[in-house]
């Protein structure tokens, strides 16, 4: 199973969450369900209504930007790392 990373933001809001989650998945879009499915409210974290990646969430597949924000079809196999990041804004 692919293995999932953040950034330690979320872990205020889902305080059981570890860095290294694996999650079950063979698209981004599945990975983030999985995670989802192991900390409910997770996902609305990241992206939204729709499914599409939130403006300030960037996610990563091993060292590669992902390239469909939309519908998260890229492809993950089972040694896949996936970051996700979420940018803080304000000033």
């Amino acid at each position: 199973m692919p293995k999932v990373h953040f950034t330690t933001h979320l872990q205020r809001f889902f305080p059981a969450l570890e860095q290294g989650t694996l999650a079950e998945g063979q698209t981004v879009a599945e990975v983030i369900r999985s995670l989802d499915q192991q900390h409910p409210g997770l996902a609305a974290y990241v992206v939204d209504e729709r499914g599409s990646l939130r403006k300030h969430v960037n996610i990563f597949v091993n060292d590669e930007l992902i390239l469909d924000r939309v519908k998260l079809s890229d492809p993950i196999d089972e040694k896949t790392r996936v970051y996700i990041f979420q940018a803080l804004s304000g000033g």
